[in-house]
């Protein structure tokens, strides 16, 4: 019982992955209300589904005439490989692919009484009587066939994996930078709050043409924002774009301020003002049109869409805005 070829195991951990795939695309579209093509990767497969198969095998097959101890090893087994898993995507990705912590008995939200016993009655299940047929029909199937298809599928697969990573990599990219943002974006607006406050009184001096200079070049900021905040509306979250339009606002009252009392206005504060909106220029450009607007043109289906029950222990808020604007993208 369970004496595979290599690439027969192989071809066990494709077919459960295809079939975790099924289950889960099925489960979670009549949740969703709509197709979801469930999972990390973009193919039809589940990996964890297929490492759990292949797991459920190894370890049920020294106490196969034992259901107990078959019970107790598929507990065991899929259990610490759902956590370690959990710990692993964590570390990697700064999201949550699965979150346990609804339920009354769980660990850390990585696991949980439930999922745990319900590991061991699929592996009772599963060894004794749904493996039995698939092993006859797997063992009827000419090797050498086998070995060509699941090498078909092994570079394909590898390829969709690498994708998928980068993908996973890009969001906690994206994250990162959106908290980096906000946090700039905010200290410049703590900062024109005070320039616009500023009365200067104490810097009054005849600057003749400067001053022309300078109320041509805030203009041409209040004109610029607008298309810029635009532009990060459609690329990232409205919370972000509120952000964005305080920074519009408060460059907009600097402008008037200028141009009502350009004498208060003078020196260094002239500078600051230019300085800090091609900062906000250089973050605005960082969301959109690169690899941001991209992240949510090609991957939005497979990372957000395809995982709705992702969550974030640092970027929390962070992520429920992405979410919400693929929600937005998908209605429209």
């Amino acid at each position: 019982m369970f004496n595979y070829q290599p690439m027969q195991w192989l071809f066990l951990f494709f077919f459960y992955s295809l079939f975790g795939w099924i289950f889960e695309t099925i489960y979670v579209s009549v949740h969703e209300g709509h197709f979801v093509n469930r999972g990390f990767v973009r193919g039809p497969f589940l990996p964890l589904y297929g490492c759990g198969g292949i797991m459920m095998l190894l370890a049920s097959k020294p106490f196969y005439e034992n259901v107990v101890l078959v019970f107790v090893s598929g507990c065991i087994g899929a259990t610490a490989l759902e956590y370690v898993t959990a710990v692993v995507m964590e570390a990697l990705f700064k999201v949550r692919y699965w979150d346990y912590s609804h339920k009354k008995f769980h660990f850390q939200g990585r696991i949980s009484l439930e999922s745990t016993i319900a590991w061991g009655v699929c592996t009772v299940v599963f060894t004794h009587y749904l493996q039995i047929p698939i092993e006859r029909l797997l063992l009827s199937i000419p090797y050498n066939f086998v070995t060509v298809v699941t090498t078909v599928v092994v570079v394909v697969f590898t390829c969709d994996f690498m994708l998928a990573f980068k993908t996973a990599l890009d969001l906690k990219d994206v994250l990162i930078y959106m908290e980096k943002a906000k946090g700039e974006m905010a200290r410049m607006q703590k900062r024109l709050d005070v320039i616009i406050a500023f009365k200067g009184e104490d810097m009054r001096e005849s600057i003749g043409d400067k001053i022309d200079g300078i109320g041509d070049k805030i203009g041409d900021i209040g004109n610029t924002v607008g298309s810029t905040v635009g532009a990060i509306g459609s690329g990232i979250s409205d919370r972000l774009d509120s952000i964005s339009d305080s920074l519009e606002n408060s460059f907009k009252v600097v402008k008037d301020k200028i141009n009502l009392d350009p004498t208060a206005y003078v020196g260094n504060v002239r500078e600051e003002v230019l300085e800090l909106y091609a900062k906000y220029k250089v973050i605005m450009a960082r969301f959109t049109p690169g690899p941001v607007k991209n992240f949510f043109v090609w991957y939005r289906e497979r990372t957000i869409e395809g995982n709705p029950t992702m969550s974030s222990d640092s970027y929390k808020g962070n992520l429920e805005e992405v979410k919400e604007k693929i929600k937005n993208i998908r209605k429209k």
